[in-house]
């Protein structure tokens, strides 16, 4: 077995997210501390690790130069938060999108690491002002917000605190290439950061689509999957523009007044609430009564398709 590389990654909390990081780090050869309360949850969590690695070796999907056993062996359970943080040099967070917990468990993590230990969030939408304002250790602290699910979605969004070290945003972001992820610096935080505001825009127009009865919600995931998500799993909306002109700036001189017509004709912001919500929801279960099953088989297929796409992404790119 290669040696693994030096340093201990911890993440802090054993549901989905933390699972998958786990996973990511150890494709990249380092050695993973998965913490959780709960004892259980965190022997729940290796099993399912486990698990999906066999099956990713097993289609010939596993990440990394190691073996399947060979990245098992190099993530440990841990519910002592002191001991999994001992030498720990990246802490990677977690926990349930909840303001205060998170605040709980960064103060206690900012009493047990050293003084160059990164401490690290997934949080998608909390600020980091918030979340790091006041701890010792703040100019080591920045939020690395990955795509649901992260083994198989490279970006990851790096927001810093306005305390943050330059020094700490370079290190996460060359541990993320470290690891095959494909991180993004945000020089300040925004509300929601960057990935969520482009989402929620196109949810926001999806919404009203099929609020004012132009297309179904089905349909209106079509456009998305079979049309703009072709072009969109390979280059942005601003390649995309400059390629579908003479360049950029072509392309705002060509269609720029179009567009700003069409925008001009944007409605409110949606409650998502209500007839429509209802609406989307009815469209977008099977008949089948069982709805977890349907959201299980789906989110399999889901993984399957993205891990497909990230191999022939891999792939492109040596090209």
């Amino acid at each position: 077995m290669t040696e693994p590389k030096e340093g201990s990654i911890v993440i802090i909390g054993s549901g989905l997210i933390g699972r998958s990081w786990a996973m990511v780090f150890a494709s990249g050869g380092f050695k993973v501390r998965l913490y959780d309360i709960v004892k259980e949850q965190v022997t729940t969590a290796l099993e399912d690790i486990r698990k999906q690695m066999e099956e990713l070796q097993k289609s010939g999907m596993l990440r990394g130069s190691l073996s399947c056993e060979e990245q098992i062996s190099l993530i440990s359970g841990f519910n002592d938060l002191k001991s999994a943080l001992e030498g720990a040099t990246f802490i990677q967070e977690c926990v349930p999108e909840n303001l205060d917990l998170k605040l709980k468990i960064f103060s206690d993590i900012d009493s047990h690491v050293n003084d160059s230990a990164i401490i690290s969030s997934s949080t998608s939408c909390l600020s980091p002002t918030k979340m790091f304002h006041g701890l010792r250790h703040v100019k080591n602290c920045i939020v690395a917000h990955p795509v649901n699910p992260p083994y198989y979605v490279p970006l990851v969004e790096l927001v810093p605190h306005p305390e943050t070290e330059p020094d700490t945003v370079e290190r996460t972001y060359a541990l993320m290439k470290k690891i095959g992820q494909s991180p993004v610096k945000l020089m300040k935080e925004t509300d929601g950061f960057v990935l969520n505001r482009l989402q929620y825009a196109v949810i926001s127009e999806a919404w009203r689509l099929v609020q004012d009865g132009v297309i179904s919600p089905r349909d209106v995931d079509t456009v998305m999957s079979e049309g703009l998500g072709m072009r969109y799993a390979f280059i942005g909306p601003l390649e995309t523009a400059h390629l579908n002109a003479e360049g950029f700036k072509s392309y705002c001189e060509r269609y720029g007044e179009s567009i700003t017509r069409v925008l001009a004709t944007f409605g409110p912001v949606p409650t998502l609430s209500g007839e429509v919500a209802e609406k989307i929801d009815q469209a977008l279960w099977d008949e089948q009564t069982d709805k977890s099953d349907q959201l299980r088989a789906r989110r399999e297929w889901r993984d399957t398709c993205l891990s497909h796409l990230a191999k022939l992404k891999r792939e492109m790119k040596k090209n």
